[in-house]
């Protein structure tokens, strides 16, 4: 309990929260920049963080890690754009809300599912860390090729109207996750000769493209007004006092769901190679199955966006368990501050929570704080947000959202292929919109196909060893197998379920 109090008065020291005061509009800037990574924004605030304290330099990467994740949001909702792979399914619902006039609503209700997703997570990583990393070390590869079955297997649940569209687009996303060369064994796929393509699809490229480039073509339409005007937009919603209760009513109408979602995210956080991006597409999926009316998800249903954002913000802290208990980065950013640890010098593992303890349990109090301070913070820069992007002319931000989409696609790996291959999915994303495709099934194949790929022939290699002749019984032998293979029957089965259910309804 002296550790746990010296810990939580570190975090409130003046100076601490000053210095995260001033940092989290920064961390939320590049969240909501598409292309500009939470991971990148760490990764530049690292080096200025060698001439502080550890204390002071691990809150300060807290509350930028918060605060990128959190504005990733922003454009998510008012231009259905993810600023992060961590908030592909925000858009599901998020931007049908903004096309009702509905922005703001939407702004507040994320505030107060990311207060209490984060919460939750913090107190995972607490309470929980030790136990929780254990299960994670037990995940091998065919646990790993399980798991991204089940997450194909949610593909039914972001497929809109049609499942065999939904299938069909996620099976194209697989496709493209294999372009480059293969993770196992090094073979050159689907290149063309072109060497550029090596190096593979960039997720964030592609997201930027499937998302955001539709409705720049559909706001060139119209090029004269506001992007109110060319939206339809109206102005539901009352005063800012009837907003935020909206915000709160929305957030806490189904504690389950916000408790759910953030349990997942916690869960997927700690698992490594996984992250947000999973996390909250099977949140959004969970959500959608569990509720009395399916049919509104996808319609500005604000528990979809409810369920996104609680689990992303505790998949920060999960994606810390690994890291600080073991020394197994969990995610892009916990590698990043695995670097920042050992110049600092701290070894991630036991050795933290022995002969550092006060500095870890300060750390892990941190987001306690970072969270509470980037909701606070967020709501002010979220209505500031949806004030400029909705008084622009539309012949302004057309312009501008390109250049960005453009310079963050680029961004990431200093490669202009990226552009390249983030303007023609963007072409190939507005196709398919009009065919009545949805892009959140391409997505999930091209997010989970690596992980699929990689645990299916890592599998059948341990089974060469383990079961010379038949490797294919390790997928089916392992007890974490066994229990993902059921929960993935489950899922894809209930679908079939439900609509035997609607039709019984309805007779």
């Amino acid at each position: 309990m002296d550790i746990f109090l010296e810990a939580f008065l570190n975090v409130l020291s003046i100076k601490n929260i000053i210095a995260m005061t001033l940092l989290i509009p920064l961390g939320m800037m590049a969240g909501a920049l598409p292309g500009f990574t939470a991971t990148m924004a760490v990764a530049i605030l690292v080096p200025f963080t060698f001439a502080m304290d550890p204390i002071m330099g691990l809150i300060c990467v807290s509350g930028v890690y918060c605060a990128a994740i959190y504005g990733g949001a922003f454009p998510a909702i008012l231009i259905n754009t993810p600023g992060t792979p961590s908030s592909i399914a925000t858009c599901f619902d998020g931007y049908p809300m903004t096309l009702q006039g509905r922005a703001q609503e939407a702004l507040f209700t994320i505030a107060f599912a990311s207060l209490v997703g984060g919460f939750i997570g913090t107190i995972g990583l607490i309470a929980f860390s030790l136990p929780l990393a254990k299960i994670a070390l037990k995940f091998g590869p065919p646990e790993y090729f399980w798991v991204s079955i089940f997450g194909l297997t949610i593909i039914a649940g972001l497929s809109g109207d049609s499942l065999l569209k939904g299938i069909a687009g996620g099976v194209l996303g697989l496709l493209i996750s294999t372009i480059g060369i293969a993770p196992v064994g090094g073979d050159v796929r689907f290149t063309f000769g072109i060497a550029s393509f090596q190096g593979g699809v960039e997720l964030i490229s592609v997201l930027i493209g499937f998302f955001c480039i539709p409705e720049i073509f559909k706001m060139a339409k119209d090029p004269v007004g506001s992007y109110l005007k060319s939206t339809n937009i109206g102005h539901a919603g009352g005063g800012y006092r009837e907003v935020i209760y909206k915000g709160f009513k929305n957030a806490f109408a189904d504690v389950i769901n916000l408790v759910r979602s953030a349990i997942i995210g916690l869960f997927v956080g700690i698992l490594p190679g996984a992250g947000g991006n999973i996390a909250n597409l099977i949140a959004y999926n969970e959500t959608k199955r569990a509720s009395k009316d399916p049919e509104s998800f996808g319609k500005g249903n604000p528990q979809g966006i409810v369920a996104t954002e609680s689990a992303d913000k505790a998949t920060i802290m999960g994606s810390f368990v690994p890291l600080l208990t073991l020394g197994v980065p969990g995610s892009p950013v916990a590698a990043v501050v695995y670097g920042a640890l050992m110049i600092q010098g701290l070894n991630p593992g036991p050795e933290l929570f022995t002969k550092h303890a006060e500095i870890t349990y300060t750390f892990m109090m941190s987001f306690f704080v970072a969270m509470a301070l980037t909701v606070l913070i967020g709501m002010f820069a979220g209505v500031l947000f949806y004030q400029i992007i909705m008084r622009l002319p539309v012949r302004v931000l057309v312009p501008a959202i390109l250049l960005l989409t453009i310079v963050g696609s680029y961004a990431v790996r200093n490669n202009y292929m990226d552009v390249i291959f983030m303007l023609a999915s963007g072409y190939l994303g507005y196709v398919l919109s009009n065919l009545g495709f949805s892009p959140g099934p391409v997505v999930l194949g091209l997010v989970l196909g690596p992980i699929a790929e990689k645990g299916l022939v890592q599998g059948f290699l341990m089974g060469n060893s383990m079961f010379p002749g038949t490797p294919w019984l390790v997928f089916f032998t392992r007890p974490i197998s066994i229990v993902l293979i059921v929960i993935s029957v489950i899922s894809a089965l209930w679908p079939i379920y439900a609509a035997r259910r609607r039709r019984r309804a309805a007779l």
